[in-house]
């Protein structure tokens, strides 16, 4: 190989790791905006995108997150609300969503994780205690936050929330991503399939304990 034809292949070289280092492109960047066909199949640059002749107002715009977010959900006593892409198609590769959650008194959102974006937690009523894990140092950052109050939750970190008084606390939550996921460390470890004997084992919980809370959260094995 001659001497140009190697630095044509260091080139191209370079170019494809350069490419590899930055991230995923959205499918919304060439274009005004790609309001999600759910109806498809999802990707790691979001949905693919509606044909822009049937795009009304009515995909930029979303009304799930008004008034109250439902009924309380059992055991934590919170009720939510999202406005993810799956719920509002309009955010499809725009890297933002929200949430809404109502702590009714002694109400407590569990240990979770949202493996794909940022959280910036805004109170709108009531208080509440507002917390993270560091996954580094497991040292906790806790605050206790009231009305008008912002507090910012890393990518990825375990974090909690749990209501303090007698009112329900209403926060609106907004992420860094159009879908940014959640793991939650309850339904993770007992709404699972994994024996109840082998969850003991990994966990240093009591095997009947156990079983009382793959019954609580809906698991087997």
């Amino acid at each position: 190989m001659d001497r140009k034809a190697e630095l044509l292949l260091l080139a191209v070289v370079l170019v494809l790791l350069l490419l590899s280092l930055l991230p995923f492109s959205s499918l919304s960047l060439n274009q005004d905006f790609c309001i999600a066909d759910l109806a498809a199949i999802y990707t790691p640059a979001g949905y693919p995108c509606k044909p822009p002749m049937f795009v009304t107002a009515d995909d930029f715009y979303y009304g799930g997150l008004a008034g109250s977010s439902g009924p309380p959900l059992k055991p934590s006593n919170v009720a939510l609300g999202s406005a993810t892409v799956a719920e509002f198609p309009g955010v499809n590769g725009l890297a933002i969503s929200a949430a809404r959650m109502d702590i009714t008194p002694g109400g407590a959102v569990p240990l979770h994780s949202h493996p794909g974006g940022t959280e910036l937690v805004y109170v709108l009523e009531g208080s509440l205690v507002s917390g993270f894990v560091s996954a580094t140092l497991n040292k906790v950052y806790a605050k206790t936050l009231r009305k008008g109050d912002l507090m910012v939750l890393p990518q990825g970190q375990l974090h909690f929330q749990y209501g303090v008084g007698n009112t329900t606390a209403v926060i609106i939550s907004a992420f860094n991503s159009a879908n940014p996921g959640a793991q939650v460390m309850d339904y993770a470890l007992f709404a699972n399939d994994l024996p109840a004997e082998v969850v003991s084992k990994v966990t240093n919980l009591d095997e009947l304990q156990v079983v009382k809370l793959k019954a609580l959260f809906g698991g087997s094995g």
